[in-house]
């Protein structure tokens, strides 16, 4: 499916899965590089010989490493796009749930579920998805999250 629909397609996609992106690998790059980035230096993830000595096993990514992939998985095909847009603005989360961590060089993806779409003033449209980040291997999900994008439209 293209998840690339007009404005008035919307209503049909409410309550369906819309997107599924590739997997993605979450190197030990990455999270020292975000660790950097936020300094949080926590020790489960940037201390790999420290970090095999905990239930983990590994170094683990932030779960905010994961939340804010997001945008990135976003863009590998995840959610609804709309037809004239010209920009999409992170407009917020309602909630998040981080509920197993990712390893060191575990792959995640994202489902997206589109929840609502409103317009909220002509050409502005708010668009709710339920975002569910596997990791690969494993039955309980990174993350879950109600995702808000404003979209506008030419």
């Amino acid at each position: 499916m293209s998840n690339v629909v007009s404005a008035d397609q919307l209503g049909d996609y409410i309550g369906k899965e819309v997107g599924l992106t590739d997997w993605f690998e979450i190197d030990q790059d990455r999270i020292n590089n975000f660790a950097e980035a936020t300094g949080d230096f926590q020790y489960i993830h940037v201390d790999e010989e420290r970090a095999t000595e905990t239930p983990f096993g590994a170094t683990i990514a932030h779960g905010f490493l994961t939340l804010s992939l997001l945008s990135k998985l976003s863009s590998m095909s995840g959610g609804i796009k709309l037809e004239n847009s010209v920009m999409g603005i992170n407009y917020g989360l309602n909630k998040v749930r981080f509920l197993n961590p990712v390893k060191v060089n575990s792959k995640i993806r994202a489902r997206f579920e589109l929840i609502s779409a409103e317009e909220k003033k002509p050409n502005h449209y708010l668009l709710m998805h339920n975002v569910t980040v596997e990791i690969a291997g494993e039955e309980k999900p990174a993350l879950i999250a109600e995702w808000l994008g404003m979209t506008v439209l030419a």
